[in-house]
């Protein structure tokens, strides 16, 4: 059986930000790897954000960031249960990483139902004209577009974008995980997104 010692648990506690008896035991389970204790510790983030998702959400900040330059800024909502989260740096950390992300990323709405219709109608239509210049068979063309349809959302949807600090994550998944380390249901409500010129 593998050693557990303290500079493992201040290592793995220094990238997680999880409690001393977390990691201590993920490690063990984990048999020493790293890695892997990162993994169970995510997992064990999720499931408590699953069952943390139903709580009210009434306290929270408004977060501006404005970029270097001053010619782009984010206003963004984000909710949490009381307002002592919402003072805490693990809180006001993951606005400031969300507003910056929006300002990076450019998403036009949180979900699907976010995104104007016309835009998507145009969208729509162009995958169509594609398709058919590139003569694909008539009754595949519409599973085509749908296909291209959701990855359009994918890509500009908030929740469903690749986190721009860890492409591997969505930002779904890193609300989920804030969820999991910060102990309340947290909820994006809503941003704006300026650019000076647009």
């Amino acid at each position: 059986m593998t050693e557990i010692s303290a500079a493992m648990v201040k290592e793995l506690r220094d990238k997680t930000g999880s409690g001393i008896m977390d990691c201590k035991k993920v490690l063990k389970e984990a048999e020493g790897n790293v890695e892997k204790a990162i993994e169970l510790l995510r997992k064990k983030g999720l499931a408590k954000a699953e069952k943390r998702s139903g709580r009210a959400t009434s306290e929270g900040v408004i977060y501006s960031y404005i970029h270097t330059g001053a010619k782009l800024g984010v206003l963004l909502e984000v909710n949490c249960e009381s307002d002592f989260v919402a003072k805490t740096e693990d809180f006001q950390a993951f606005a400031k990483n969300i507003a910056m992300h929006i300002a990076a990323a450019s998403p036009v709405g949180l979900n699907p139902e976010d995104v104007p219709s016309e835009s998507v109608e145009k969208e729509r239509e162009i995958y169509k004209a594609l398709a058919i210049k590139e003569g694909k068979p008539e009754n595949i063309i519409d599973k085509i577009v749908e296909g291209k349809v959701q990855k359009y959302y994918k890509d500009v949807c908030l929740m469903s974008q690749q986190y721009v600090k860890d492409p591997q994550m969505t930002i779904e998944d890193v609300l989920k995980e804030a969820i999991g380390k910060i102990g309340e249901n947290i909820q994006i409500k809503r941003f704006a997104r300026f650019q000076l010129g647009e």
